[in-house]
This record gives structure tokens, C-alpha cells and sequence, in this order.
């Protein structure tokens, strides 16, 4: 569906979806359309295009990538410095965890296929791709270590974990797709069929997570990287394989492969919906029974708006219809809307317990660049105009507080009171999401 009106906003909004609420939103969006068709006020996807498309630009080329390229560039070790200083300037040195230095082979990759400055973001995104396989990449296993030393002889973190193992391959499809290198996509293929042969549940579905060095399930007395009990499945983790092998099967179109990415669609559609909420938690057994206990009962608004748009990604590279899941994608935007999100000034709160409105209230910077890219591609499906008001004010929200104009990059997070707080770069923290969303964004506003 176009995109075929451009609401102000100044627009009435509405932060309850029950059937009584539904209705009067539905009237009430086709007489506020109706006065701006009246007023003149259409817009097309140029005037969207026109509306947007600057600003975009702006962060992405002003913002973020000054920020990363070409500081982050480690030319002595290989792979990329991601640590901040209390100013948060890039520094040299510090550990190389596998998630962000895959972010970033990912980032100047994507860069590459999108159009910008491809001798210089290809030869970035190569820096990080040799470091993955060269330091990283466990010679007598296989799979990539979790963390290593900032020269990468060290493995200072050893085990390996599927969050990781995601990122390593979407990195790798990612920079397979913009450099056109054969080597690279076969090492992706390999790759692959590794994770296929040591970590996929063929019992359950999805995937094992943790393991030893060597690939034995679960170590005894270990704890998980990513927090949980070690035999746990997260939705978390699967919803970043989705993302990975989304990219891979446009790289490979291998049928195993598809194969795969429908099970993962069949996972983040359904096994971690809960669906009396309708919202998705993250803590499962092996046989996707869902751990509720404790701190385990609440929603992150910020992965459930997430999946909603990888979904829809996932569907369109394996060529299964959006339209079953229009319910769904519907019902987890509006739970996230409802309880997390700022109707005052735009931004989604990080997350809060079943039913209740937030209680972790800062603002993520991951968090608000998943709901841009999320509210952006409701509003070209569906073509209603909450999604538009969302994604504007969300925007606004970002230029105004999260981007740091003058230091570049973007807060980790802001607090209630208004406050940065956080790195602007760290193990966790990259140009992964914000430059993705500023990209994705673009490309949805070229109509594509």
C-alpha cells in the first residue's frame, strides 16, 4: 500500500486498543483525513520523501558515521576500537566482543549496498571481516569465541553462544552481498552448516545456545553470556538468527536455508507470543515452554516493535505473504504503543510488567531506532496514519535528545529527567542500530 497522507502532530492521539477504542480511532482517522484532503494537505511519497529524507541524512552522514569511520578503524591489530572515553570519544585498545565487531563489519558492509562511498566502507568493512576470521574464528572448532583481546591473541572469553554465532553470519552475508567475494559467501555457507551440525534443535525447533569451546552443550557451571540459565532458549537470540539467516538465504537462496529461516518465522511469530497479552517475553525452556517467574514477567517494547519489522524482512526474503500476520504485527505494535510509548514527546520506554504501563523509563537508543524503522513500515502497510504520528514524533525525540550534534553518535540512553546517561560506545553499543534504522528508513521512503 502507498504511502498516501501526511498527517501534522498535532493529530488526536489514542493510547487504548480495546474494540470501543479501535472504532472510534478508525472514524476518527477518516475524518482527520478526510479535513486535510479538504485543506489541500495529500501528501505523496515525495512529499514523504521530502518531509523525512533530509533528516535521515543528516544523522546518518552527520552524525553517525563521522562518529565511526574512520576512528574506529584499528589498522595495527585489525577489527575495530569500540570503546568510549568519559567525553565519549573513541579510544584505542579494550577488548573485541564478537557482537559488535560483527555489527560493524555489518554496518560499513550495508553502507556499501546502499550506495555510500563504496571504496572506503568496503575497505572498512574488510578490516573487520579478515579480524572475524583471522583472530576470532576458532581454528580448531570452529565458531567464533565470544571476546578477545583488543590485539586478538588472547581469547579472553572462549565459549560460544548462538547470539554471537547470529551475528558472525549476518555480518559475513552482509559483507558477502556488497563485496560479490565468492570466498566470503562460501565461508558463509560452511559457517552455516556448522551452527546446522552443532547447535539446531531438531527436536524442539530453534536453536541450542550455549556451549563449550568445543561445542558440548550447556557447560557445567558456567553461566550464559547472555544471562539466563544455560539450557534456556531466548527470543532474544532467535530473533537475531531470523535477521541473520534473513540476510544469508538473499546472499546463498540455498533451500536448506529457507527451510530454516520459515522454522525462525514460525518461532517469532508464535512460540514466544504470549498470546493473552498479546505481547512476546524473552526466557524459555528447550521445549519453548515460557519461563515467567520473577523479574522474567515483563515486555520489551523495544524487541517486541523489533520483531514486528524483521518479521515482515523475513516474509519478503523467503517469499511468504505479510498479509497472515497483519493481526499480529498489529497487536504487538499496539501493546508496545499503549504501555511504552511517550504520547507526549515520542519515544518508546525500555520495557515494564505484563499489563502495566513502563517502569524502566529511560529511553534506549536501540530502542527508539528499531520503533522509527518498525512504525515507518506499519504505516507503509497498513497506511494509517498512528503509525506516521509515531514515527514523527519518535524522530523528533531523536534529533532533539538522543543525537549528540555536538559529539557525535548517539546517548546510550536518556533518563526521565531528561539526562544522557551511558557510553556512546562500548561491548554492547555500536552503529548497528541507529545507522541500520537511518538506512532502512531511507530505503523505505525511495519505495523500497
Amino acid at each position: 500500500m502507498p504511502l498516501s497522507f501526511l498527517l501534522e502532530p498535532t493529530i488526536i492521539r489514542v493510547s487504548c486498543y480495546n474494540d470501543e477504542m479501535r472504532k472510534s480511532l478508525l472514524l476518527l482517522t477518516v475524518l482527520v483525513v478526510g479535513s486535510l484532503v479538504a485543506r489541500g494537505q495529500q501528501a505523496s511519497e515525495k512529499d514523504l520523501a521530502a518531509k523525512y529524507s533530509p533528516r535521515l541524512e543528516k544523522i546518518l552522514n552527520e552524525n553517525i558515521i563521522p562518529y565511526w569511520y574512520p576512528a574506529s578503524l584499528d589498522r595495527e591489530n585489525g577489527g575495530y576500537h569500540i570503546n568510549a572515553d568519559s567525553t565519549g570519544r573513541l579510544t584505542q585498545g579494550g577488548s573485541k566482543m564478537i557482537v559488535t565487531q560483527s555489527r560493524m563489519v555489518w554496518f560499513f558492509s550495508r553502507l556499501v549496498r546502499a550506495g555510500y562511498r563504496k571504496a572506503e566502507f568496503l575497505e572498512a568493512a574488510d578490516i573487520g571481516y579478515r579480524f572475524l576470521v583471522d583472530k576470532m574464528w576458532d581454528q580448531e572448532n570452529g565458531g567464533f569465541y565470544w571476546e578477545v583481546d583488543s590485539t586478538g591473541n588472547r581469547k579472553t572469553a572462549p565459549l560460544k553462544h548462538l547470539y554471537g554465532q547470529s551475528f558472525a553470519l549476518y555480518a559475513i552475508s552482509e559483507y558477502a552481498l556488497a563485496s560479490g567475494k565468492q570466498d566470503v559467501l562460501k565461508f558463509a555457507v560452511d559457517f552455516f552448516g556448522l551452527l546446522e551440525a552443532k547447535a539446531h534443535d531438531a527436536r524442539h525447533g530453534g536453536y541450542t545456545e550455549f556451549f563449550s569451546a568445543d561445542w558440548k552443550p550447556n557447560p557445567p557451571g558456567a553461566r550464559s553470556y547472555m544471562g539466563p540459565p544455560a539450557g534456556s532458549k531466548l527470543m532474544n537470540t532467535h530473533l537475531h538468527l531470523m535477521e541473520a539467516v534473513t540476510t544469508f538465504y538473499r546472499a546463498s537462496r540455498l533451500p536448506q536455508v529457507r527451510e530454516r529461516l520459515r522454522e525462525l518465522i514460525d518461532i517469532e511469530s508464535n512460540s514466544v507470543v504470549r498470546k493473552n497479552l498479546p505481547a512476546c517475553t524473552d526466557k524459555y525452556q528447550p521445549d519453548w515452554t515460557p519461563i515467567l517467574g520473577g523479574a522474567y514477567a515483563r515486555v520489551s517494547y523495544g524487541h517486541d516493535v523489533e520483531n514486528v519489522w524483521l518479521l515482515m524482512d523475513a516474509c519478503d526474503a523467503a517469499n511468504v505473504s505479510n498479509y497472515p500476520f497483519q493481526d499480529l504485527y498489529r497487536e504487538l505494535f499496539a501493546y508496545s504503543h499503549k504501555y511504552g510509548y511517550d504520547s507526549s514527546d515520542g519515544g518508546f520506554y525500555d520495557s515494564g510488567p505484563f499489563n502495566q504501563p513502563a517502569d524502566r523509563r529511560q529511553k534506549v537508543w536501540w530502542v527508539q531506532s528499531e520503533a522509527l524503522v518498525s512504525a515507518l513500515r506499519m504505516f507503509r502497510v497498513a497506511g494509517e496514519s498512528q503509525y506516521l504520528v509515531v514515527f514523527d514524533k519518535t524522530l523528533d525525540f531523536v534529533e532533539k535528545h538522543q543525537v549528540d550534534w555536538a559529539g557525535g553518535e548517539w546517548h546510550s540512553q536518556i533518563n526521565e529527567n531528561g539526562q544522557p546517561a551511558g557510553p556512546k560506545a562500548s561491548s554492547w553499543k555500536a552503529a548497528y542500530h541507529n545507522g541500520r534504522a537511518m538506512i532502512e528508513c531511507l530505503e523505505l521512503l525511495k519505495g523500497r
